[in-house]
């Protein structure tokens, strides 16, 4: 019997404590279905969080972590048309990822362009495609206006600067730490606001002038999150689409963004959540691929460039997944398969 090498987190726990590197058989692709030998997957902030128990879903346990992988499509089941064997591919909204071999639904893959790195194709259907649609479908950020985002130096909100530079929309950029700034700006942010020794509802009123800022997303929540509300112009909208103040919080009461009724009441504000997994779940199939060509396109062509990820040899799993939430951590750790 064939096998393969796959991460796997026995049940629920912290991470270090309960992921095992495991030898587990070869999955056999089913009708419809292609096997793909993985080259390179992300080790994401929000997989270590799904193991934890602190995300959205729960998956059942024994589990394999991982939502995006790239590789070689390697055997292909029947009724595949259209794909090939030796086929680089990325999967599609596929989680399991952390392992040497992923059976994927061929609707759920998509070729790679020649040019583009393993390392970028790894990363580009999580933070690249979630920039793409909170300006896009989410908002409709368009040339000139203003758009207000916390956790500018996350590799989302550096595909929305990158993207603002593209489109012409102006960001306004919130960071934690002044040594954040220059490096925002050089990157193309119009203007940035550092939460480290500024007033954030000050400054936004300071640099956008008199007519505000009517737009604008968010990944920290908490009393951050509940600022940018406020900051908003009357009718202004606000899109979370992350918690990062709350991802070590065990305690329910501390999991909020404690917005300001009368703010929101009287000056008539709306905001809602975003979560790429119920997108995938839920959006129609032409808007996804439509999504996603846009993605891919704008990353091939070099208008959206993906921070190059780290490699780490699968066996040295523990590495990466310590990487991942270290401070000022650079490039995304990556788990690489070789043979």
């Amino acid at each position: 019997m064939r096998t393969m090498r796959s991460v796997v987190a026995d049940t629920l726990g912290e991470p270090s404590e309960v992921l095992r590197l495991q030898t587990r058989p070869l999955p056999e692709p089913g009708p419809g279905q292609v096997r793909i030998r993985v080259a390179a997957v992300p080790v994401h902030a929000s997989d270590l969080h799904t193991i934890r128990g602190r995300y959205g879903f729960t998956p059942e346990f024994p589990t394999v972590p991982g939502i995006e992988s790239v590789g070689v499509i390697d055997e292909l089941g029947s009724g595949t048309d259209g794909l090939t064997v030796g086929q680089r591919v990325i999967t599609i909204g596929v989680t399991g990822t952390w392992q040497e071999y992923v059976v994927a639904d061929a609707g759920r893959v998509l070729p790679v362009p020649a040019g583009m790195s393993d390392s970028t194709a790894a990363q580009i259907l999580a933070n690249p495609l979630t920039a793409v649609i909170l300006t896009g479908d989410e908002l409709d950020v368009r040339q000139g206006e203003w758009l207000l985002q916390t956790a500018a130096g996350s590799t989302v909100g550096q595909s929305v600067i990158q993207l603002g530079v593209h489109v012409g929309f102006k960001t306004l950029n919130v960071v934690r730490r002044r040594s954040a700034v220059e490096e925002i700006l050089a990157l193309g942010g119009t203007a940035v606001i550092c939460t480290e020794d500024e007033d954030l509802r000050e400054r936004v009123a300071d640099i956008a002038g008199p007519d505000g800022v009517s737009k604008a997303i968010d990944c920290v929540s908490g009393q951050v999150g509940a600022d940018v509300s406020r900051a908003l112009a009357p009718h202004g909208e606000l899109v979370v689409y992350g918690a990062l103040s709350t991802h070590r919080q065990t305690d329910p009461d501390k999991l909020t963004i404690p917005i300001f009724a009368r703010s929101l009441i009287y000056e008539t504000k709306t905001v809602r959540g975003f979560w790429l997994f119920r997108w995938f779940a839920e959006t129609p199939q032409d808007r996804m691929v439509a999504a996603i060509d846009r993605t891919v396109r704008l990353a091939d062509s070099g208008a959206l460039r993906v921070p190059e990820g780290q490699p780490i040899p699968v066996e040295k799993f523990s590495e990466a997944v310590d990487l991942a939430e270290a401070p000022e951590h650079g490039g995304k750790p990556l788990l690489v398969f070789e043979p």
